[in-house]
């Protein structure tokens, strides 16, 4: 089935080759231009394809000396060395043909809210925030919280805050859901293992062309800033509130001294939280076999436990375990991201048709 797939990118490659040599296309500059794109993204899934018939062909000619006792030997270890070539190939083409999500290469906005468990969740909600802003510096990104909400021992009730960073949202979009955390809480006395739950929300950052804003349809207040900040947070009103009328999306930022600072930090999360909502329009109308495996972002879809007890992390939407907790809590997400991310390509390509192109 892979294979038939990769058989027919091969055929529309040459079939573009031979359109483009035509004199007809190429006095036409709006087709010459549109194809020439068409060839150039097929291009590197058929020099891969190629590459992968010309191993398959390899290992042919390498099992017929297996027979051969002078070249026994040699035959095995080449067919050792063929077969690795030969995964690592179809793992690539896999991540060629899977379809593409338009938002993957996009900067993201995410949303963490302390669920069930009280002040434990909130000091959980605190510990992810610092992993993901690890998971960021690991990897040279940039940061910027949007807006927080903390409570009196540290943890919080929000946080909001941008990822900055070529491909963040590919990688970070499978975390959205419900994070469960299993431990014994600094309040508990009895020494009695509590679950408390946190909901995480992984958002596209949204440009002004992605997202038609009317101001018309806005409605500003501007409120005082609790918390910390200082006088200035507390005595002037620099803390925005913007509700998006015909939706009834409310955003707030508070975390900047300066009221303009906070309406423009507001609006990006305004832009962010339509186009996800315009997105979620959008994949209700699909097919519903189109629906990957590792899960839809709901935030009420339990995605993860971390059992302090047991060192362990496990992710449900795949049954993949890792026991390097504190690992994963300093922002070692790596292992996480790469096994969701393989389910999610197989996912993809099962509910691919045969021919289909993306």
């Amino acid at each position: 089935m892979f294979l038939d797939k990769l058989e027919n990118v091969e055929k529309r490659y040459l079939e573009l080759e031979k359109l483009l040599s035509s004199a007809d296309i190429i006095s036409d500059r709006e087709q010459f231009t549109k194809l020439s794109k068409e060839l150039s993204e097929v291009k590197p899934v058929v020099d891969k394809y190629r590459d992968y018939k010309s191993i398959l062909h390899s290992i042919k000619e390498a099992e017929a000396m297996l027979g051969e006792k002078d070249m026994h030997d040699l035959a095995q270890e080449e067919l050792k060395d063929l077969e690795a070539k030969k995964t690592a190939l179809f793992q690539d083409l896999e991540a060629l043909l899977a379809p593409k999500d338009p938002f993957d290469e996009k900067n993201i906005i995410m949303e963490i809210r302390a669920g069930t468990g009280g002040e434990e969740a909130a000091l959980f909600a605190g510990e992810l925030l610092r992993m993901y802003l690890r998971y960021a510096e690991r990897r040279g990104w940039k940061t910027e919280i949007l807006d927080t909400n903390p409570t009196g021992l540290g943890g919080y009730k929000e946080a909001i805050f941008g990822i900055i960073g070529k491909g963040a949202y590919s990688k970070l979009k499978y975390e959205s859901g419900t994070h469960r955390v299993q431990r014994v809480p600094k309040t508990e006395t009895s020494g009695r293992i509590h679950t408390s739950a946190v909901t995480v929300a992984v958002l596209p950052e949204a440009e002004e062309v992605d997202v038609n804003i009317n101001e018309n349809d806005l409605k500003f207040e501007a409120f005082r800033a609790g918390g910390a900040g200082g006088q200035n947070v507390n005595k002037v009103s620099s803390a925005v509130r913007i509700t998006h009328l015909p939706t009834g999306v409310v955003v707030e930022c508070r975390e900047e001294r300066s009221q303009l600072q906070n309406r423009e930090k507001a609006m990006k999360l305004l832009r962010a939280k339509l186009l996800q909502t315009a997105e979620e329009k959008e994949r209700t109308k699909r097919d519903v076999s189109r629906k990957i495996m590792v899960g839809t972002g709901d935030r009420s879809e339990k995605i993860r436990t971390y059992n302090y007890p047991q060192g362990r992390v496990t992710d449900h939407r795949i049954g993949f375990s890792v026991y390097q907790l504190n690992d994963v809590l300093d922002g070692d997400l790596d292992a996480f991201i790469d096994a969701l991310s393989t389910a999610d390509r197989a996912a993809k390509l099962a509910n691919l048709p045969v021919g289909q192109q993306e």
